[in-house]
């Protein structure tokens, strides 16, 4: 375990995207989990961090920080039981590779493969056609408050809470996921008007293995990805993406650039964008990891995602069309969208908990301007009104108040995190507003 004394100039935690800043006293590195025990037992104020891509402010705010991202391992691989051993601070890029490199997959997978496993655990990070990530997880050793260690099974009445907690009931040590054979998806990729693809959902997700839409607003268009499984040998002839696409996100850098001051500007971006990025066709073969997961993501972005029942997304998605095309209120929105599909579960503070739901991202391009990007704020009143819940690593401004009447097991969340962290050791100021009443 490395600590370090924070001096004046280097005592700040910033954020991937700079927008969250916070200052703090003692800096601890961990490399093994007697370091883990070590910081959580001894200190009265901690919030461990990773790679600080959340958009939210749960990582930092306390005088003692825990870097998690040297402890790093794979720890085992069970070739018998078809499961990998990580510990929290492994990044799933490496983590996503050794599975495959065993033929196996966890077979739902997030967009951006940069996190750490343990934050992407405790946030509820998602992919498409699946569960949340954790709901792969068969058992986990975890550093509770008084630095005891305790391992959790499928089996404890604890673990449905735990597996989405946002690090408020202990830290993720050591994590196991329980794997599948891998398989080879065909993808076809097409822009697709908006009253088509909301209207095929149905037939969409009965028929596809795989279903993504990034929905392009001011438009009238989503680009639409369907992928089926399909054989090892199996031969298409594929259609690659245009060579001009690696310059979308240069190119989208400069045209929102000027929809800070101008913000009806956006519609002609995305009209521009869509037609320079979004109007070709696409046929190709890959894993799920290889064909649909973003290898990078730029640090100029600012992230919401709320996620709705999918029984309530047709009429909730007409409103919100509605709200953002309306020229009066300047809530226009940078693309794409991205929307994706998650099927119910039992983890308390899931989106996903108790409905199959629909998740809908929403993007800022220009991060510094994301307090000024009406957008957030238009979203977020729509899904609310819907009993929409928001992705917890990613931009909302719901409290306890709104928050508590989305879960229903709010009260029951609440209870246990008084009862395993009593002297409040893992909250932090943003974290306070919400879970401490």
């Amino acid at each position: 375990m490395k600590q370090t004394k924070a001096t004046k100039k280097e005592n700040q935690w910033i954020s991937w995207n700079k927008n969250v800043v916070h200052s703090y006293d003692n800096l601890i590195t961990v490399y093994k989990e007697k370091d883990l025990v070590d910081a959580v037992a001894n200190h009265d104020a901690i919030r461990v961090f990773g790679n600080r891509y959340s958009s939210s402010d749960i990582c930092a705010g306390t005088q003692t920080l825990i870097d998690i991202t040297s402890y790093n391992k794979i720890v085992r691989i069970d070739k018998k039981a078809q499961e990998v051993t990580v510990q929290a601070g492994a990044v799933l890029e490496n983590v996503i590779n050794a599975i495959q490199a065993c033929g196996w997959c966890i077979p739902c997978l997030p967009d951006i493969d940069k996190v750490t496993v343990g934050g992407a655990l405790a946030t509820g990070t998602h992919g498409t056609n699946g569960y949340i990530l954790s709901k792969y997880i068969s058992k986990f050793r975890m550093v509770l408050a008084d630095g005891t260690i305790k391992e959790y099974t499928e089996e404890d009445l604890e673990t449905d809470a735990i597996r989405v907690s946002l690090g408020l009931l202990g830290v993720f040590s050591e994590i196991t996921f329980k794997c599948e054979a891998n398989y080879l998806l065909h993808l076809k990729e097409a822009p697709v008007k908006d009253d088509e693809w909301v209207n095929n959902l149905d037939e969409y997700l009965s028929t596809y293995d795989f279903v993504r839409i990034l929905w392009l607003p001011h438009t009238d268009h989503g680009y639409v990805i369907l992928g089926t499984k399909v054989a090892k040998d199996f031969k298409v002839d594929e259609i690659p993406t245009p060579e001009y696409i690696k310059h979308r996100r240069k190119t989208s850098k400069m045209l929102y650039k000027r929809t800070r001051k101008r913000p009806k500007f956006t519609v002609r971006a995305n009209r521009l964008l869509y037609k320079l990025f979004f109007s070709h066709k696409k046929e190709h073969l890959g894993t799920l990891y290889d064909a649909t997961v973003t290898k990078s993501r730029g640090a100029t972005m600012e992230l919401a995602e709320w996620t709705v029942a999918y029984s309530k997304f047709k009429e909730l998605f007409v409103e919100l069309k509605a709200v953002l095309d309306d020229k009066t209120n300047n809530a226009f929105v940078h693309i794409p969208m991205d929307v994706r599909f998650l099927k119910q579960d039992n983890v308390w503070l899931s989106n996903a908990y108790d409905s199959d739901v629909v998740t809908m991202g929403c993007v800022c391009r220009n991060s510094p301007a994301a307090d000024e990007y009406l957008a957030f704020e238009k979203v977020e009143e729509v899904f609310l009104k819907y009993g929409g819940r928001p992705h917890w690593a990613k931009r909302f401004k719901s409290k306890q108040e709104e928050l508590s009447k989305l879960y229903p097991k709010w009260d029951e969340f609440t209870s246990l995190r008084k009862k395993m962290d009593p002297t409040n050791k893992f909250l932090n100021p943003y974290l306070t507003k919400i879970f401490n009443k």
